[in-house]
Formats: structure tokens, sequence, C-alpha cells
């Protein structure tokens, strides 16, 4: 079945970097779409990232352009996001999705919070 497991969250200070990863299974990974997601507390889930299929061509939220970027291994069917420039407000449960037949696929996610 489909699976997606997220890691690499954790505590940092502001200004600092993190990297997220994804590890998917269960399906054909380089023929899908990836997207990362976060959710802080008593917000929406938002898009953060998205990085296509073919071309690898990604989509970043105007609050992160030019400080995260996503990017994918498909021979270890992995989606990364490396986040620096850290801000308090950068503070979510960060998710990873796939959509595939239709259906949104999504991973338990992984916490990030940027405290000093």
């Amino acid at each position: 079945q489909v699976q997606l497991v997220e890691s690499g969250g954790g505590l940092v200070q502001p200004g600092g970097s993190l990297r997220l990863s994804c590890a998917a299974s269960g399906f054909t990974f380089s023929s899908y779409a990836m997207n990362w997601y976060r959710q802080a507390p008593g917000k929406e889930r938002e898009l953060v990232a998205t990085i296509t299929s073919v071309g690898g061509i990604t989509i970043h939220a105007d609050s992160v352009k030019g400080r995260f970027n996503i990017s994918r291994d498909n021979a270890r069917n992995t989606v990364y996001l490396q986040m620096n420039s850290l801000k308090p407000e950068d503070t979510a449960v960060y998710y990873c999705k796939a959509r595939l037949y239709g259906r949104d696929y999504w991973g338990k996610g992984t916490l990030v919070t940027v405290s000093s």
C-alpha cells in the first residue's frame, strides 16, 4: 500500500536550517508530483511546495520563496524540503502528500519548532 514517512523535524533556532525527508513506497514514485504542506497550531493546512514528476519543476509558496527548496531523488523514492533562514512563523507540522488515482495520500507529519 501507499506509504509516506516524513522525518527530519526538530527544534531549531531562528535563522537555522533543517532538511526534511519523505520516504515513499507502494507506488511508482517517479511518475507523480510530490508536495509538502504544513499546519501551524490553530491554522489551516497550507501548501508549501510542489515538485513535478517530469522535469522536476518546482513551485514554492510566497511565504517560503528564497528560503525553502523542494527536491526529489527518484532513485531513493524520496522527496526533500531544505529549509533555511527559519523563522518562528515556520513552526508547524510538515506533511508530504501525493495525489494518486484521484485520491490524496498523506504522511503522518514531522514537527518543526523554530524558537530561541
